[in-house]
């Protein structure tokens, strides 16, 4: 009734206070027998409404934000999950990877639902967009970090190739002025430089490229030879004198 899509143990017994725990328990597995609730975290349970009862589980728009909160955990959605919301995704994923602090969450999986946690230091709030949603609001990452992430964690989004393919159309959401103090304080200078080098040789994007070169110029990064395909092997193939980018994969974004 008051319009939210989950709940924590805790939540229940202040809200049921006549109730014992021994009741609350039968009433707990009623529900899930019933498949009206689905506990997908320890002590925390998702409430399921009509429309997504054949599915069994909620959409993470729904939900996401107020798990994180209960864990007391910043977090943001990203990789192909935010270039979805960004007008870039090819596919609708079917995983859903969501960065946080440390310690390291273990993957869910809940009737067909599963969601990834990356671990980071330190979640940039600067580089994080909010969007509202049915149930409140849902953070994700802006157009130039969901770009360096992809870039940064290739291989959990199918490889260089699909990260190329969805860079085609996040560029367009992507300012040269992006490219400022928080971006390059929060992101390795390796996915910077691989980065640039798909903007520059790959997708033509030279106003972009531009932006970004400059900007690890004015913060005088240094610049070593990385190859461009972080798992394939790196010598005796020729490097980008650019970028510092040795070119051991070519590059084919799908149609």
């Amino acid at each position: 009734m008051e319009g939210k899509f989950a709940f924590a143990l805790h939540q229940l017994r202040t809200g049921f206070p006549e109730q014992s725990a021994t009741a609350n328990k039968f009433a707990l597995k009623r529900l899930v027998d019933k498949e009206q609730i689905i506990s997908i975290h320890k002590g925390y349970y998702l409430i399921i409404p009509p429309q997504y009862r054949s599915k069994g589980v909620l959409p993470p728009s729904l939900f996401l934000d107020a798990f994180m909160k209960e864990l007391k955990r910043p977090y943001y959605l990203a990789l192909l999950n935010a270039a979805a919301y960004h007008g870039s995704a090819h596919q609708r994923p079917q995983e859903f990877f969501v960065v946080t602090n440390f310690p390291v969450l273990r993957p869910m999986q809940k009737k067909g639902l599963k969601i990834n946690f990356i671990s980071k230091k330190e979640i940039p709030d600067q580089l994080l967009d909010t969007r509202k949603t049915e149930a409140g609001y849902l953070k994700i990452s802006n157009p130039v970090l969901t770009a360096t992430d992809l870039i940064q964690y290739a291989k959990r989004t199918g490889g260089i190739n699909r990260v190329a393919t969805v860079l085609s159309e996040l560029a367009e959401r992507i300012q040269p002025d992006a490219f400022d103090n928080h971006l390059l304080q929060h992101v390795p200078v390796t996915a910077l430089q691989r980065l640039g080098y798909l903007l520059d040789k790959v997708l033509n994007n030279q106003s972009l490229a531009d932006g970004l070169y400059q900007a690890l110029q004015k913060n005088e990064s240094l610049l070593f030879r990385i190859p461009l395909k972080a798992s394939a092997p790196a010598k005796g193939f020729a490097t980008d004198e650019k970028w510092k980018v040795i070119l051991n994969t070519t590059i084919e974004p799908e149609e």
